[in-house]
Formats: structure tokens, sequence, C-alpha cells
């Protein structure tokens, strides 16, 4: 957008009318409500100075003031996108700046509360998920109490133990989870999302860059962590013990609360944990169970295939 000064000054260079038109803008500025307000609360400013500021006082009227006229910040029609003019006198000159207006700070805290949530290869759909699209589902009545007890308690102090879910293909397990993760947000708790099948690719992965100890280090400590399809991904010896059971053995210590999904009863998941490449390893899945079972509550969840 072409600066107001400019502009102002482009048209009284070239406008043949200058004086008249001239006279006629300032008699507009004058007249404003809230210059005129402005000029009344400073009467120590001299005609001289009201004279010199015109150029400042016709872009403050021209500007929108605290979002009176923007639909949104991204919609804001002002020469700087969300911020608002301000007139005031300093060492009896008048001033103008800009602050941000209503729909910019809002914006600000939105994007903030936005960054509380981090996804490793979620689908946009449930990162948008809401409480409000399942508040009425009686098919998952069971679960989503269990999501809004936990949120009544982490309002005072975060629970220690999340929610092992567990059922059938498309019953929204893991919309239930972007639900609460958004709810979370709202008291300034940060989630991780992970899902499985990609955890294991993006682990392995760090090690061209040398950066597995960081991304392990970092789903051990997030606020509330959520791994969704455990169970999915194709397993080894290796990530079972080294990566998911330091993840698991941090945070039942801390007393960190883990949300999971998966088409598995923990029983089910058991055997899945143990058939590695290197054989049936039942005592090492066994360990692997304890801790979940330390870290969250195991709930089946009903209802048919919402992705049909």
């Amino acid at each position: 957008m072409k600066p107001i000064q400019s502009s102002l000054k482009s048209w009284m260079k070239t406008n043949e009318n200058f004086k008249e038109n001239y006279v006629k803008i300032k008699q507009e500025v004058l007249n404003d409500p809230e210059i005129s307000e402005f000029l009344t609360l400073h009467p120590q400013l001299t005609q001289a100075e009201i004279n010199k500021s015109l150029i400042k006082l016709y872009e403050y009227k021209t500007q929108v003031k605290q979002c009176d006229q923007c639909g949104s910040y991204r919609a804001c029609k002002n020469m700087i996108p969300g911020y608002s003019p301000v007139l005031h006198v300093e060492n009896d000159e008048i001033r103008l700046s800009y602050e941000k207006c209503h729909s910019r700070v809002m914006y600000e805290k939105d994007q903030e509360k936005q960054k509380l949530i981090q996804s490793l290869y979620m689908p946009k759909e449930i990162l948008q998920a809401s409480f409000s699209d399942i508040a009425n589902d009686e098919t998952r009545i069971t679960a989503i109490a269990e999501l809004l007890d936990f949120l009544d308690q982490a309002k005072t102090d975060l629970p220690r133990k999340g929610v092992y879910f567990y059922g059938q293909f498309g019953v929204g397990k893991t919309y239930l989870l972007g639900a609460l993760a958004n709810e979370l947000k709202k008291f300034n708790i940060s989630s991780t999302l992970i899902y499985m099948p990609e955890f294991v690719r993006e682990i392995k992965g760090s090690f061209k860059d040398d950066s597995v100890n960081e991304k392990i280090d970092y789903f051990k400590k997030a606020d509330v962590l959520m791994l969704d399809d455990i169970g999915a991904e194709l397993q080894s010896a290796w990530f079972r013990d080294e990566i998911l059971g330091s993840v698991l053995q941090y945070r039942m210590m801390e007393r960190l609360p883990v949300f999971f999904t998966s088409n598995y009863d923990l029983d089910q998941l058991e055997v899945q944990l143990a058939t590695t490449k290197s054989g049936v390893e039942t005592v090492k899945a066994g360990r692997i169970i304890e801790r979940i079972k330390q870290v969250s509550k195991e709930v089946k969840i009903e209802g048919h295939n919402r992705r049909l």
C-alpha cells in the first residue's frame, strides 16, 4: 500500500485547486470528532503546530481505529496491518505512532497457543479436532468421560496417567487425541502427537545427523505425550527396548502422562511387541506393557467404522 503521506503530498503538488482543496481537507480533519477531542485535551498546541502536523492528523483520520471496520487481523485495512494509529503530544509537538490492534493481539495469542501442539505426521483434520464434535457421541461416552476427567484434573495439576485407547479401525481413537490436545492448549499445556509408524522411521533417519538423542529427549519431556497407532509399526528389538522403553521409563519415573491409541488391547499388544526378527522375546515385551500400565489406563472404544 502506498504511504498516505506520499499520496497526499503528490496530490497537493499536482492539483490545480490546491488552496481550495487544502482548506477543505483541513476543515474535514479538524472537524473529525476524535481529532477535535484530541486538540481540546491539548490546548497548549499552537496553530502553527497544528498546521505543520496536518498530514499526521489526516493519516490518523483515514486509518481504522482498533478494528472498528476490520473483520479480522487478516482483513486489516490499515497501512501497517494489525496496527492502529495513536495520537499523542511530546514536547508540545503532535506525534503519531502505531500500536497493535485487538485483532492482532488475539491472533498472536492464538498462534502462541497453537505452538503448544507439536505433531509428527498427524493429519490436519486431527490437529483441528474439537470436543464440540464428539460431546454427544454415546458410542464413545466412556472414553470421552475419561478425557473430561483428565482435563478437569489438569486445571490444577497434570495427572500422572493418560489413557490407552484401543478398538477397531475407524472408531475415532486418534480424533479424541486431537480434541484433547486442543483443549489442553487452553490451559497452556503442551502436547506432542506422534504417529508411531512414522516415528520409527524418523528415529532411524536421525542417525544421519546425530539427532537421535535430542529427539528422544524431547519426547521424554513433553508435558503430554500421545502415541498414535502403537503396534502398527514394524517391530525391532532395538526400537522397542532402546527407544520406546527409554521414553516410557523416563515418563513413568517423572510421573508424566502418556496417551495411546491401538487396534490391540494390552494382551494383544504384548504379543506384537514380543515378536521381532530376533525371535519371540516375551520378557522384554512384558516390561514395555508394565510401563504402559504405569503411565496410562486401558479403555476400550466401541462404535462403527467412521471412515466408511
